[in-house]
């Protein structure tokens, strides 16, 4: 009978391994593989073909016509060139609005900052402190972390619309101020910076990571799957809610608000239209419409969503950026203007896309496996 009792012992002891190692052995799948059947490489070809790499490329060309106006305005400098130099800036922010997502290849190594590649392009409000000490001759590092908020479009939005101290008009900076020269040298280093890092990001996605990023279709940590959804909805939770409407309109300072703290801030009248952009990057991306629009019926979040029917969610999604698009569209062409006149139109839009959070970051996310990598600590 003891036998017969330990024996029992054994079997229920193995079991409860054998148990163990099952349990262990789905738990690993389900974080790092894709346990459904589900075409994850033509969603990833889909995204890098049709959207990113475009995005991507536009960017560049514009990037380059804007150093093209600025090389003209520094060879002649006059307030013609400058309004032209203005419109280059304008058509380059406006493509930048399509890349600011994709925080992943080589872009994700420029820094350990949680806004990622962002820091290097849009970084808002700027230091007009930091740019006028540097154009005095105070030593400078644009890749320093300390100039994060005195580069990128910001930055040549003061130099292009703004008026520094002593100065009446935005041309006088590089005329009659006592230090002209030294606001062209930085002028055209922050114009450089912005051609050496898109021309970078550009470069590693068309030789080799748009491979490497098709390929790795796992939801782990490291996957490119898993790294796009993070990027996507990072972007959409942090760049275009918090900081294009959140922070100018006093949601995370208890009700003080922030008209300096809009984009584009010294040309005044572009901040919505650049908010619009960005949402409507955000809603094609979701479902995979391509840069050109040319494309339909092709894998996306929206499609997989279909898949695992979840198409009820999709539809919420959509549904909920379309109510923060007509809240956004109903606000001033200057969202600074917009927080002094009216701010309750500024909150009622931040709560139209913070709707959205819940949906993707939460619901979505759960769906396909996905693990949130960042944390925000205003509340979701």
């Amino acid at each position: 009978m003891k036998k017969v009792i330990a024996m029992i012992k054994k079997i229920i002891s193995l079991l409860c391994v054998v148990s163990i190692i099952v349990a262990c052995s789905s738990s690993d799948d389900s974080n790092g593989g894709n346990t459904d059947n589900f075409d994850r490489t033509a969603l990833l070809s889909n995204y890098a073909d049709n959207i990113i790499v475009p995005a991507l490329s536009d960017f560049q060309s514009k990037v380059s016509d804007l150093d093209v106006a600025r090389a003209n305005f520094i060879n002649d400098i006059n307030q013609s060139n400058l309004d032209l130099l203005s419109g280059a800036w304008l058509e380059a922010y406006r493509s930048w609005q399509y890349v600011a997502i994709y925080n992943i290849g080589i872009a994700e190594t420029f820094t350990g900052n949680l806004n990622g590649f962002r820091v290097y392009f849009n970084v808002y409000p700027v230091s007009t402190s930091l740019i006028e000490s540097a154009a005095s001759g105070t030593d400078y590092d644009l890749n320093a972390d300390a100039y994060f908020a005195a580069q990128g479009f910001p930055a040549l939005d003061f130099l292009i619309h703004g008026i520094a101290d002593s100065d009446t008009t935005p041309l006088d900076k590089f005329t009659t101020n006592v230090n002209f020269e030294g606001y062209v040298d930085y002028l055209t280093n922050v114009q450089s910076q912005i051609n050496n890092r898109s021309t970078v990001i550009l470069n590693n996605w068309q030789d080799t990571f748009r491979d490497e990023f098709v390929a790795n279709t796992s939801s782990s940590a490291t996957g490119a799957f898993s790294k796009i959804v993070n990027d996507y909805i990072n972007y959409y939770e942090r760049a275009l809610r918090a900081n294009k409407i959140g922070t100018p309109a006093g949601n995370f300072s208890a009700g003080q608000t922030f008209p300096d703290k809009v984009e584009a801030y010294y040309k005044n009248d572009v901040s919505k239209e650049l908010a619009l952009l960005g949402l409507d990057a955000v809603q094609k991306f979701f479902n995979g419409q391509s840069f050109d629009n040319s494309s339909t019926s092709v894998e996306s979040l929206a499609s997989y969503l279909d898949y695992l029917d979840s198409s009820q969610l999709k539809n919420d999604i959509n549904a909920q950026f379309q109510v923060a698009r007509q809240q956004i569209q109903s606000l001033n062409n200057s969202f600074s203007q917009q927080v002094i006149d009216d701010n309750t139109q500024m909150t009622q839009a931040y709560d139209a896309l913070q709707a959205a959070v819940v949906l993707l970051k939460v619901d979505m996310a759960s769906i396909f496996d996905v693990q949130i990598d960042f944390q925000d600590n205003d509340g979701d």
